[in-house]
């Protein structure tokens, strides 16, 4: 199980990401959870065993999303469960 916290920059608010992330996460069995920033970012935490799944996707994000960056960095698991848009 590994937890890591990520940054995504881009054209990521006000396109369905937050929503969109949640259905990719738990369809692949990932927990954590999103939230807008106040510089137009989207930060996220996200903990389980497929996240290069889950990581791939928030490098391409839903239709009408324009990703220019993505920061990931490893954090302590957790064992958290579910998955929450704040």
């Amino acid at each position: 199980m590994r937890r890591v916290g990520v940054v995504v920059r881009g054209t990521v608010q006000g396109v369905g990401y937050r929503y969109c992330l949640r259905v990719v996460a738990e369809r692949a069995g990932v927990s954590g959870w999103v939230r807008n920033r106040a510089d137009g970012s989207v930060e996220a935490e996200l903990e389980g065993a497929d996240l290069d799944t889950v990581l791939a996707w928030m490098a391409e994000g839903p239709p009408g999303s324009r990703v220019t960056s993505r920061d990931v960095t490893d954090l302590p698991t957790e064992g958290t469960q579910g998955f929450e848009v704040r």
